[in-house]
């Protein structure tokens, strides 16, 4: 920086970047610029460059010089700009002065400040010049490449950098830059939509897998020793494991012997012992993740064909034996380790099998329990249940029949997580409960409508090492023990119930915290990943029956439109109306369109 009795007038000096002409110096500094311009400046505002005389800005054109070579002499020294000026031009005039600036401003020959300019070697100059050429090259591909996707005509070497909208539509980075420089707005919902329309996605294409932090593939370690123990025999019993048709991880299994109703479960933790490698991926993973085109296993498939309940003669198992008094609420409580020997029943074979013993008396004991759990308050919601799959990409979707069987079985998994509960309670277990506060009123709505409004009144469940009520099972204390194959909560209840049964040291209040914590938030994930899924596929079932018309409930109604739930698809839906509709009211609806980016499928009333 100059100080003003060096600055003369008629000087050459540099203000903001660019050439000025030294007018007149006083307490400040009178500058012209190229345009005319008459400035009035501090002299920390300006740099001097040459002291002149400089008649007139339009004397700085280009002057011929020895760039290279004078750079060759002078390789990696560091010089002045009256240096460079003598030795590349010849002189030192503000022209040459300007001329060797502007070489120093494109940092290709010279590095540096103007106080001390580095001049580059030859390997530097070479190597920058190299750069500088790989990235105009690149930027010149990168235009042509958003032309192309403008075009929405792809070649083979595009596939890379898609993967920025590609990372960017499966929030594994935040930005996209390919959005950013088409003057698209920065939302997931833009990147899936023009995925689709590029044909890099297709519709079949789940990105809700990649959206919530899960991997399509998992790498499991090695199976561990099956260990071995005292075990009861139970063969002798008549044990039905009632699942849904295609189900592949039966975990659970119904019998019963006079009062008492066995519910045998797969003895996972025979094999999946705490913090065991398996142990510790399950911990990760925290529950199988259902999908209409894939079950991504908490466990690996072989541990289900090894303890999986009929899937070989006989199964290892932990059962729970439960005795109910007259009026249906559980009174005695027997869990034992035993082997069991299953027959697997779907719904529908278990429905013709109810008047049969001993189905018969398995569903007498069941319904009892349930009319108990009632007079105490359980809540009495039930909506249409889906089946959703995908086969060579073509959408299935079947709804699921309401049938006494499935009942059955709903009601004996719960009997079976209350008889843990209890068990633990009474022998002092440190045992994971899970828990629901009541809800600030009772209601029990008998049309969906109802039970719609009635859902959101219910509290979120919770686990905790003490025992509370779950109200909505009309219950004082619950436990989830009956799907270990597939839910971490459930395998840590059964490594405490054998540990306990085995004499056997049990995990601490500290260890059992942490599998909680730890799974929690994974569970939340999951639930949110398959209602995600299951809605993706509902819109691709959609698309591919773009004809489709159905019935709708109306279940509630805001100012603009109505909320419909359409029971053969399980599918909450907007739908507006030119006229009034009342809640519950059978709407005839047609499909109007569906926009898969956004999630969201268009209804029409006919």
């Amino acid at each position: 920086m100059s100080a003003v009795t060096s600055i003369k007038s008629n000087a050459l000096v540099l203000y903001k970047s660019y050439p000025a002409r030294v007018v007149k110096v006083d307490v400040k500094i009178e500058i012209e610029l190229s345009d005319g311009k008459i400035l009035s400046v501090r002299d920390k505002d300006v740099i001097l460059l040459h002291p002149g005389p400089l008649t007139s800005l339009s004397k700085l054109m280009d002057v011929p010089g020895e760039i290279e070579a004078a750079c060759e002499v002078l390789a990696g020294e560091i010089v002045t700009l009256k240096d460079l000026s003598e030795l590349i031009y010849g002189s030192y005039s503000p022209e040459s002065v300007w001329a060797v600036y502007k070489l120093f401003q494109e940092n290709l020959y010279f590095t540096g400040s103007l106080d001390a300019i580095q001049v580059r070697t030859k390997e530097e100059y070479e190597k920058e010049k190299a750069m500088r050429l790989s990235k105009k090259t690149e930027a010149l591909a990168w235009q042509a490449f958003l032309g192309r996707v403008k075009a929405g005509h792809l070649v083979d070497e595009d596939v890379l950098r898609l993967r920025d909208l590609t990372d960017f539509a499966c929030k594994k980075s935040s930005s996209s830059r390919i959005l950013k420089e088409l003057g698209l707005s920065e939302s997931i919902e833009q990147a899936h939509a023009l995925l689709l329309k590029l044909g890099i996605w297709d519709s079949t294409f789940n990105p809700y897998v990649l959206r919530n932090g899960f991997s399509w593939d998992v790498i499991y370690p090695p199976l561990g020793e099956l260990g071995v123990g005292p075990r009861k025999d139970l063969t002798y019993l008549e044990a039905f494991a009632i699942d849904d048709e295609g189900n592949t991880d039966p975990d659970d299994a119904i019998s019963i012997e006079g009062d008492m109703l066995w519910i045998h479960v797969a003895d996972v933790a025979v094999l999946v012992v705490p913090d065991s490698p398996m142990d510790l991926l399950a911990k990760k993973l925290a529950a199988n993740l259902y999908l209409p085109e894939k079950t991504i296993h908490m466990l690996p498939p072989k541990v289900t064909e090894i303890l999986g309940l009929g899937l070989q003669e006989t199964s290892p198992a932990l059962s729970f034996g439960v005795t109910l008094d007259s009026s249906g609420a559980i009174e005695k409580v027997e869990i034992v380790i035993s082997t069991v020997k299953v027959t697997r029943l779907t719904y529908t074979q278990a429905q013709a099998l109810l008047g049969q013993s001993p189905l018969s008396g398995i569903l007498a004991m069941t319904k009892r329990y349930r009319q108990n759990r009632v007079i105490h308050q359980a809540s009495q919601i039930a909506f249409p249940e889906v089946k959703i799959k995908v086969v060579d990409k073509k959408v299935d979707i079947k709804l699921l029949p309401e049938l006494d069987s499935k009942d059955l079985v709903t009601d004996a998994m719960i009997m079976a997580g209350e008889a843990a509960a209890r068990f633990a309670i009474d022998n002092k277990i440190l045992f994971p409960y899970v828990t629901q506060s009541p809800p600030e009123n009772y209601e029990i709505p008998t049309d969906l409508a109802g039970m719609f409004a009635y859902r959101r009144k219910l509290r979120p469940s919770e686990v905790k090492l003490s025992p509370d009520v779950h109200s909505g099972m009309g219950l004082l204390h619950y436990g989830r023990v009956t799907s270990p194959l597939r839910r971490y909560l459930d395998l840590i209840a059964h490594q405490q119930l054998r540990a306990f049964l085995l004499n056997q040291p049990m995990l601490s209040e500290q260890e059992l915290m942490n599998r909680i914590g730890v799974s929690a938030a994974t569970v939340g994930l999951i639930a949110t990943c398959e209602r995600q899924s299951n809605r993706h596929f509902t819109l691709v079932y959609l698309m591919q029956n773009p004809n489709w018309r159905g019935k709708g409930i109306v279940v509630e109604i805001r100012e603009r439109y109505c909320i419909v739930l359409i029971p053969t698809l399980a599918f909450e839906a907007r739908v507006t109306s030119s006229r009034h509709v009342s809640l519950n009211e059978e709407l005839d609806l047609k499909v109007n369109g569906v926009d898969l980016a956004e999630g969201i499928a268009h209804f029409r009333i006919v």
